[in-house]
């Protein structure tokens, strides 16, 4: 069973659009929807899609934010206890026409046996000329430190969407899904297979364009997540500092605390 996991929280006339390429897709049994905080008109565009699709969709709800990525986590969990094989990961912002590759990623993360599938979002090579960027310097040197360079280029779970094995789910702990390029760490040291499934420049994905204040808290969290990474390959303690910046962006209102009391529940 391949299961699909798709974080909403604003996304309002966009996830309509994210999910039925998720619901076009053949492949996809089941597609577990984590809204979290999400306004009326949002939560009116998933509900319809639900009541289309009761057999297909699972709808769990939080009435508060859960911070970026934490919902991911919370979809693996679910994904895992529901039996699934393979789990992609889609943003419910991802509005752009991509029904036809998603299909094809996934179908080439089964071919291929991929532990983690990543989505090449730069074909043109050109693009990353200039590594010299903060954020292209950081997405290399974590994976020329991993020894993934060569295979992924700087591809990363956090850009696009991305697949995991049943085994990565089971080996990897929840909280992590929410600080996604730790998935890269985990792969190399559990000697998963990691490679790219797919290509979609980034244009094409149909992600939002926002103001310059969110797009440097985002590079930012990314930023902080590929150090944390980095610790971690490095045998380290955690941090997301570098000479003498930290780079925090929007990890402050990540709620490991609300992830943690729904994975209790779980468990209990």
């Amino acid at each position: 069973m391949i299961a699909a996991v798709v974080p909403v929280h604003m996304e309002e006339y966009r996830v309509g659009r994210v999910l039925a390429s998720l619901l076009s897709a053949s492949t996809v049994s089941r597609i577990f929807i984590i809204l979290n905080g999400a306004n009326e008109v949002t939560v009116k565009q998933v509900q319809q899609a639900y009541a289309q699709h009761e057999e297909k969709i699972v709808l769990v709800s939080f009435a508060v934010p859960l911070g970026i990525d934490v919902p991911r986590a919370v979809g693996a969990r679910l994904a895992y206890a529901a039996g699934a094989e393979y789990t992609v990961f889609v943003d419910g912002d991802m509005a752009g026409e991509i029904a036809t590759e998603l299909e094809g990623f996934i179908n080439t993360t089964v071919r291929l046996g991929l532990d983690l599938a990543l989505l090449d979002c730069y074909p043109d090579k050109t693009v990353l000329a200039d590594l010299t960027q903060p954020l292209f310097h950081w997405r290399a040197l974590l994976n020329r430190e991993l020894g993934l360079y060569e295979e992924v280029n700087i591809a990363t779970p956090s850009h696009g969407f991305h697949a995991v094995s049943r085994r990565m789910l089971r080996n990897t702990p929840w909280a992590d899904f929410a600080v996604p390029p730790t998935l890269l760490t985990h792969a190399v040291r559990l000697r998963y297979h990691t490679g790219i499934a797919g290509t979609i420049p980034h244009a094409q994905l149909g992600s939002p364009v926002k103001n310059m204040i969110h797009n440097r808290l985002i590079v930012d969290t990314i930023i902080g997540d590929c150090i944390e990474a980095l610790c971690m390959w490095r045998h380290r303690p955690r941090t997301r500092s570098w000479g003498n910046k930290v780079y925090i962006g929007y990890h402050d209102r990540r709620r490991f605390d609300l992830l943690q009391q729904f994975l209790a529940g779980l468990s209990m």
